[in-house]
């Protein structure tokens, strides 16, 4: 069996060579191919803040900021990580634009949670509670830009945790 680690870093670099493969070959990237390739990505970032997230509101809740911040960090840093690794993925020439505009997005989401745990950090709990409804707002943003691409792991849903 294959350790976790390896297990995460070995399917987008999977997905990534198929998909330099089909361009080689002249195959042109389709919204299909897309999907098909950005899903296993952004499903590793779902999973991994379920375990990050879980709990922080009720951290925030009970006045526990410095934990609360450190896990809006780490869900900051895997989806930055996320965010690089869709930028690499080759993508439709009809839907550059509107690709263009998703990834923009994602990384207003990015910055949201990191603006969040500064501010819980500092025990700002007002301000950190405008960023995540922000946050939220900038998601919804990000989903109704891709609807047509009907993502199932690429829909964020930051409301869940914050």
């Amino acid at each position: 069996m294959m350790p976790s680690i390896t297990r995460r870093a070995a399917a987008p670099a999977l997905v990534l060579v198929l998909a330099s493969a089909a361009l080689a070959l002249g195959a042109e990237v389709t919204r299909e191919s897309y999907v098909a390739a950005v899903e296993p990505i952004c499903q590793t970032n779902a999973k991994a803040n379920e375990k990050i997230l879980a709990g922080v509101q009720s951290e925030v809740r009970r006045g526990k900021l410095g934990p609360a911040a450190a896990q809006f960090a780490k869900a900051g840093a895997a989806l930055k990580r996320t965010l690089n690794e869709l930028r690499a993925v080759p993508q439709p020439q009809a839907d550059k634009p509107r690709l263009t505009r998703w990834l923009a997005d994602i990384k207003g989401e990015v910055g949201l949670f990191e603006a969040t745990a500064v501010d819980l950090k500092a025990g700002q709990k007002a301000a950190a509670e405008h960023n995540s409804t922000r946050l939220t707002s900038e998601a919804n943003l990000a989903n109704n830009e891709v609807l047509p691409f009907e993502f199932r792991y690429c829909r964020a849903e930051p409301s869940k945790f914050a």
